[in-house]
């Protein structure tokens, strides 16, 4: 048995974000070397690639520039040990970002129903909640639910 979890994030970031909180990323994603000095990470946290051992699928981390800022899409496994500084990492970006509502979710491997991560709005900036879903039964297909938009 593992204790592992799928981290899965998507979000904006501002063209603001200062060129230190830029490079802060890029550690964090793998596409810096050497330690970041700036903060008190020992390692990177979104910078695993390839085959998910646990999760199924594959595991990125990407840093886009677009038209506003910067877009950030992670999936990644991690472990409870990282709960702290990933805690650390969410809420950072929580502050920064540019998204309001679900920015992603993390996941219990063995678990069907995720646990959404939401970006609050501009008078609660900084604070990213967890939802807990509840999947003790079935409402809908995803047929269905497209169906009705």
């Amino acid at each position: 048995m593992a204790d592992l979890y799928e981290l899965q994030l998507t979000l904006n970031l501002p063209d603001s974000l200062p060129s230190e909180e830029v490079d802060l990323l890029h550690w964090h994603l793998g596409q810096e070397n050497g330690p970041y000095d700036g903060d008190a990470y020992d390692d990177p946290l979104l910078n695993a690639r390839g085959p998910a051992h646990r999760i199924e699928g594959a595991l990125v981390g990407e840093l886009c520039p677009n038209e506003r800022g910067w877009s950030l899409t992670v999936r990644q496994e991690v472990h409870p040990d990282e709960f702290d500084d990933l805690r650390r990492l969410v809420e950072w970006l929580g502050a920064r970002t540019t998204s309001r509502g679900a920015i992603g979710y993390l996941r219990f491997y063995e678990s069907t129903v995720p646990d959404v991560l939401i970006a609050q709005e501009e008078a609660a900036r900084g604070a990213v909640s967890c939802a807990v879903l509840r999947g003790d039964k079935v409402v809908g297909t995803f047929a269905e639910a497209v169906a009705g938009l």
